[in-house]
């Protein structure tokens, strides 16, 4: 049994890892402070193997137990969140990320950070891959968020060159699944909720900007194959399917067998016109490649939250 530090751990896609975690037989710390994360998404986890730590990584934590692996995932991530704290996101990606790469090196322990495609801006090459270094703009809205996980980055491979960390980078294209917050900003969530109530489903712009869509137990995956592996470079983990945001409109109309009608509003600053991963480096290193197609995806999200989790519906 590893012991395996989770930051982030309450929020979507780290909820879902510490379920795979404990699935595996492993022990899970989970770490956070519900800045963004909420207590709902692990209130069914109730074993020994699992604790929950009120801390906030922005300040020096520790850990009195041996650590094996640390799952760095903490930090605004939604346009939503990062535009409401974006001083937050900043320190999140910097004094979080030394605190928590602190910790790995006192417990010698494999640590991985959850970085992002946002890291390549708006991109000038498609599709994407790891050796392509960005064209962001660094005092846009979005900054915050972009410029706190290359930072993230810069900051996990000095600790892996000078302090000799076992350190690794997943870089996390756009993921969606069950426990998505369904008021947090991005395209998935917000157009299940419009067509589920029956309401036009709003696309920015002319929606042919494109986006490649994983589902969230094909990300889980990639990201332990990554953890487990030898890597420190980043890695690519998404699904190389790419469709724009009216096909995805309509392909959300269809599962939820919607009325909805699409229309348009204006398209935000900085929306990356192109995304969509090259994941030759996951296939090769790991392995790994994407099982869940949209359709696929957008059906076993709406059969497991349920309407009311997916409309916000309070319990």
């Amino acid at each position: 049994m590893a012991t395996c530090l989770v930051t982030g751990g309450a929020g979507f896609l780290g909820s879902h890892l510490c379920d795979e975690l404990l699935r595996r037989g492993d022990r899970v710390i989970c770490v956070d402070n519900l800045e963004t994360g909420s207590l709902v998404n692990i209130e069914h986890i109730r074993v020994p193997e699992f604790v929950h730590l009120n801390v906030d990584i922005t300040e020096p934590y520790f850990v009195d137990e041996p650590v094996d692996v640390v799952f760095h995932l903490a930090s605004p991530a939604s346009p939503i969140d990062y535009l409401r704290l974006p001083l937050h996101t900043l320190k999140v990606g910097s004094y979080g990320t030394h605190h928590t790469l602190g910790l790995a090196k006192l417990h010698r322990a494999r640590f991985l950070l959850a970085s992002t495609s946002e890291v390549y801006g708006d991109p000038k090459e498609h599709p994407q891959r790891e050796d392509y270094w960005g064209h962001v703009n660094s005092v846009g809205p979005r900054g915050v968020y972009d410029e706190a996980k290359r930072y993230a980055e810069a900051l996990t491979m000095a600790y892996h060159r000078q302090q000799g960390v076992d350190t690794s980078i997943v870089r996390i294209f756009n993921t969606y699944g069950p426990r998505m917050r369904p008021h947090d900003g991005r395209a998935i969530p917000t157009f299940l909720r419009q067509a589920l109530d029956d309401r036009p489903i709003t696309v920015f712009g002319d929606g042919a900007q494109t986006r490649s869509f994983c589902y969230v137990d094909d990300l889980i995956r990639g990201i332990i194959a990554l953890a487990g592996s030898r890597e420190h470079l980043p890695v690519n983990i998404g699904n190389p399917e790419e469709f724009t945001l009216l096909e995805l409109a309509e392909k959300v109309i269809e599962a939820t067998g919607s009325r909805s009608e699409i229309v348009h509003e204006a398209l935000p600053v900085d929306d990356p016109q192109q995304r969509r991963p090259d994941i030759a480096r996951a296939r090769e290193i790991l392995g790994w490649e994407p099982q869940v197609s949209l359709g696929e995806g957008l059906r076993r999200t709406i059969d497991q939250a349920g309407t009311e989790a997916l409309l916000g519906i309070a319990r």
